[in-house]
């Protein structure tokens, strides 16, 4: 899976799974464009793994959920680097509660990061991989968005539309080279996780086969793997990184 010289937009990228997705892709040969909403983290992370990495890494603001802030992010990508060869759509948030107690504006703001954030980014950088002829977009969704969650119905809506957003849009550019698969997280290793009551995270792993949680490596390796050259005759897949725990 060598990315060398490729260059790679993690959005999301400050901290957790997506700084990880980008720490990894960078270990792997890309140049990163390290986005996300909170600046100042996102350009401590860029400078860490430009000097971790050897690549070059470039921090930029962006709302995902703002249609110009996620064009912008694309342009300065593209003045910085001249092209943009993989776009992860990593960024997304929890606004998590029962149906009959949750806000509207929480079911609002879930959907516009989680969902139009994709579609922001995704329709910002599909006219330059088009004219290039190439490009690699991988979207992070969630087991909820394959099984639904009890309390998550904003959050599991927002990635199961994310599921039905890269099928689509996988069949609209497949012909010019441009792949778009998911990957679906399980219980992963976060600040988030580790938050959780014991008696979750207890039940979490009885629901996961492997019986442990998973590692920001373990999406990471799978993000590289699809964003690679190897993978090109792979597009509107989902990859379930969860242990099993689909399957239960």
């Amino acid at each position: 899976m060598d990315l060398s010289d490729k260059v790679a937009v993690v959005t999301g990228a400050a901290l957790g799974i997506g700084r990880t997705i980008a720490e990894t892709l960078g270990q792997r040969g890309a140049h990163l464009v390290v986005a996300d909403l909170q600046v100042e983290k996102a350009e401590a992370a860029g400078k860490e793994i430009a000097a971790d990495t050897g690549r070059r890494a470039i921090a930029v603001q962006v709302d995902v959920a703002d249609n110009a802030s996620a064009k912008a992010m694309i342009d300065r990508a593209i003045a910085e680097f001249g092209r943009v060869d993989i776009l992860v759509n990593n960024a997304g948030i929890t606004r998590d509660n029962l149906i009959m107690r949750m806000k509207e504006a929480d079911w609002d703001l879930v959907l516009n990061v989680n969902l139009k954030g994709a579609f922001n980014c995704s329709k910002a950088v599909i006219r330059p991989m088009m004219k290039q002829r190439y490009g690699r977009i991988v979207n992070i969704t969630s087991v909820s968005g394959l099984a639904g969650q009890a309390g998550q119905t904003n959050y599991s809506s927002s990635k199961a539309g994310l599921i039905g957003f890269t099928k689509a849009l996988a069949k609209e550019v497949g012909s010019r080279n441009i792949t778009v698969n998911a990957v679906a997280p399980g219980f992963i290793e976060t600040d988030l996780t580790a938050d959780l009551p014991q008696e979750l995270k207890d039940m979490a792993i009885q629901m996961t086969p492997v019986g442990r949680f998973g590692k920001p490596e373990d999406v990471a390796n799978a993000v590289a793997f699809l964003a690679s050259d190897e993978t090109g005759f792979i597009t509107g897949q989902v990859l379930s990184v969860d242990g099993g725990m689909v399957m239960q």
